[in-house]
Order: structure tokens, then C-alpha cells, then sequence
């Protein structure tokens, strides 16, 4: 079971990035899905979340209004359409999938986690 997540790079602030994950071994339809990030030095926090029908979506007030994040259960994949980029948003970024079908912002209610991928936003 894996969740690859890709799309990171680097951008100047006020540009846009797609992050994607692409989940194989397993079909993730039924589970709420989220994306976490952790910039050098601080904790993981959490970014966005997804219930497996796409129905429910919660967002980090820090994202809220600039992140859009969406699924594709027929692909088996989930996505991250990040706009208008703050240097502060500079992290490395994780998807993951929870145990439930729910939308989740609680690292522990997630059970498979990608391995990351990296946004740099230049200022």
C-alpha cells in the first residue's frame, strides 16, 4: 500500500503549485484523505481533508481561501491546487488517508501516509 505524493517545487510568492496523490496497492475510495505539512524546524500541521465522498472538506485557517483540496475516486487520487503562495507555506507536504470515511484534521486518525513533497515559496 503507498500514497505518492508529487507536484512540489519551487515557486515565487503569489504563484500556484498542484500537488497530487496517487494511492496504489489499494483502493482508497471509502477513506477520508487530508494533506499535512511540516516546514524546517516545527511541528506538522495540518492543511486540508476530505471525506471519501468529497462532500465534507475542512481546511487550516492558515489555507483557507487560497488552498482548494479535491478527489477523484475513479483515479484513485486526491489533489492540492495551492494559490497566491506565502513564503510561510514553505514545507514539506504529505497526503495521507484515514482509517474512516470521514474528513479529519487529527494525524492519528490517519493510518497511510505518502512520503512527501517539497514546496519551497521564494519571497
Amino acid at each position: 500500500v503507498q500514497l505518492q505524493a508529487s507536484g512540489g517545487g519551487l515557486v515565487q510568492a503569489g504563484g500556484s503549485l498542484r500537488l497530487s496523490c496517487a494511492a496504489s496497492g489499494r483502493t482508497f475510495n471509502n477513506n477520508g484523505m487530508a494533506w499535512f505539512r511540516q516546514a524546517p524546524g516545527k511541528e506538522r500541521e495540518f492543511v486540508a481533508s476530505i471525506s471519501w465522498s468529497g462532500t465534507s472538506i475542512f481546511y487550516a485557517d492558515s489555507v483557507k481561501g487560497r488552498f482548494t483540496i479535491s478527489r477523484d475516486n475513479r483515479k484513485n487520487t486526491m489533489s492540492l491546487e495551492m494559490n497566491s503562495l506565502k513564503p510561510e507555506d514553505t514545507a514539506v507536504y504529505r497526503c495521507a488517508a484515514a482509517l474512516g470515511g470521514w474528513a479529519s484534521r487529527a494525524p492519528p486518525d490517519h493510518r497511510y501516509w505518502g512520503q512527501g513533497t517539497l514546496v519551497t515559496v521564494s519571497s
